[in-house]
């Protein structure tokens, strides 16, 4: 899967993700959704960067990991954000915990399948936290990340959509 997104250029993946997040700003469940929990890309993800400004009027929650768990921080603006675990930029301040707030979770991943089933990076952190969310999940990937069925264990949780470009 590696191999697939490193033989897209920096552009096409650029492309892609303005492509791919223009799409989810279309789906109603975008479009009515408050908190919106989101995620800071890396180099190989579907670049999310840009949408942090575009979708300002929105309240905008970004991981941070602590130890073996996600913690979730509002994202204020760029200012406020630090080097975190793996080289990731997460936001400083208090914890969010109030997960019922969510009304929208974007994930990465390494790939998804059709029944929403999702390949991470190995450290099982979006793991922890989807069964802690009761929000509309939405993976996120790359069309040559995607697959029709991907190996899992009857304790994964699929995402209740894939969108990828």
């Amino acid at each position: 899967m590696k191999r697939r997104i490193a033989l897209l250029s920096e552009g096409e993946r650029l492309s892609l993700s303005e492509s791919l997040f223009d799409r989810i700003e279309q789906m109603e469940e975008f479009q009515t959704a408050h908190y919106i929990l989101l995620y800071w890309s890396l180099p190989d993800e579907p670049f999310s960067h840009a949408l942090l400004e575009r979708w300002s009027d929105k309240k905008l929650i970004l991981p941070a990991v602590v130890g073996d768990e996600i913690v979730l921080r509002r994202y204020r603006d760029k200012e406020d954000m630090k080097v975190g675990s793996f080289h990731i930029m997460e936001p400083i301040g208090p914890a969010f915990s109030d997960y019922d707030c969510l009304d929208l979770t974007l994930i990465p991943g390494l790939s998804f399948d059709a029944d929403g089933y999702r390949l991470g990076r190995g450290k099982g952190y979006y793991d922890r936290l989807l069964p802690k969310l009761k929000c509309m999940t939405i993976g996120v990937c790359f069309s040559c990340q995607y697959e029709d069925k991907l190996p899992h264990d009857e304790w994964d949780i699929p995402v209740k959509k894939v969108v990828c470009r």
